[in-house]
């Protein structure tokens, strides 16, 4: 018996089922991503009557979305196929021959990650990039979020920012400047996606000690400068101190300066980061400013230290300001600068 066949035992007839774009819709793909599986792999409707649209019932809808969730982690297109096809015999839709899990699986959430996460090869992390650019391209945030929450939990935090999400990033970039303005949404589902799962990383550590207290424990401001927007690396460092139970404030994008002035007064920061995507918004007399910023009382006041993160200090320089080359080097310079504590 045919592949087609057995999926036509379904029952339903032409006029039930599923409609191709319904289920494009339903699986985040587009219809012309659904025919090219029909065409290449043979992954197409049930029934084919003359004269009707395509229907496509629920098990044939089972499939396409494990062929999705397959080639999103990195399968390749035809091997996926294969594996998701094996859903239609009920000998082999729980195990493969080699008795490896077929079937859909459920991927963990977030969670504070091990400092020890083991490092992931490169290919391996080629296979995540990979499976996680089709997934933003076909607009399927469901696996978007499993393979985003599944790299934290598996490799942790930073390498997940470092070697997944912002390659990730920069390669939908490119793919938009050279398609001439195509594929902005992609853009835009994937960097709300990244956001969601660092806020859902952050943990809420308790202060150790409360807001006004000057010292290595008084919480970080985190802030970019006024006319920045771009805040997606800053809100991994704020994840990626939570993890650490280092105590900040997260300000977002385009602070006012009297703002991050009126912060630093208040909770005698050890840190005041400032973030700056472009040059055009790095501001020289900002950081001066912060630097020069006091807190704590007559005869014991303090400033703190200022760390210009972002491309966009690139060409200022301001004397004694910590300059990050990356997330893990940040960590890195914090961690000297608050001391053992």
């Amino acid at each position: 018996m045919s592949e087609g066949q057995h999926r036509g035992q379904d029952g339903e007839s032409a006029g039930t089922g599923v409609t191709t774009g319904a289920l494009a819709r339903r699986l985040g793909v587009s219809p012309t991503t659904l025919r090219t599986w029909d065409r290449r792999y043979g992954l197409g409707p049930a029934r084919r009557d003359p004269g009707h649209h395509r229907r496509w019932s629920e098990q044939d809808i089972a499939v396409l979305a494990e062929m999705g969730r397959l080639t999103s982690a990195g399968m390749p297109p035809a091997e996926a196929a294969h594996q998701a096809l094996k859903l239609l015999d009920p000998a082999t839709a729980a195990d493969g021959a080699d008795g490896s899990v077929t079937g859909p699986v459920a991927v963990p959430r977030p969670r504070r990650s091990a400092p020890a996460a083991p490092k992931p090869s490169p290919d391996a992390m080629v296979r995540r990039r990979k499976g996680l650019s089709r997934a933003a391209v076909r607009l399927d945030a469901p696996t978007v979020q499993d393979l985003l929450a599944d790299a934290v939990e598996s490799h942790g935090l930073v390498t997940a920012w470092q070697e997944l999400m912002v390659p990730t990033l920069h390669a939908v970039g490119r793919k938009w400047e050279e398609s001439g303005d195509r594929y902005v949404e992609v853009e835009h589902l994937l960097s709300w996606h990244i956001s969601r799962t660092l806020h859902r990383c952050a943990a809420d550590p308790k202060d150790p000690a409360p807001p006004g207290a000057p010292g290595a424990d008084a919480p970080l401001v985190l802030a970019c400068v006024p006319g920045e927007q771009h805040c997606l690396p800053l809100e991994a460092l704020s994840a990626a101190l939570g993890e650490l139970g280092i105590p900040q404030r997260m300000f977002g994008a385009a602070v006012p300066v009297e703002a991050v002035s009126s912060a630093v007064r208040r909770t005698g920061p050890a840190v005041v980061v400032l973030w700056a995507q472009a040059r055009s918004t790095a501001s020289v007399p900002l950081a001066r400013h912060i630097a020069d910023t006091r807190w704590g009382v007559r005869g014991a006041r303090g400033r703190p230290a200022v760390m210009l993160a972002g491309p966009g200090w690139a060409g200022p320089a301001v004397r004694g300001a910590l300059r990050p080359a990356s997330l893990p080097d940040a960590l890195a310079q914090i961690g000297r600068v608050r001391g053992p504590a």
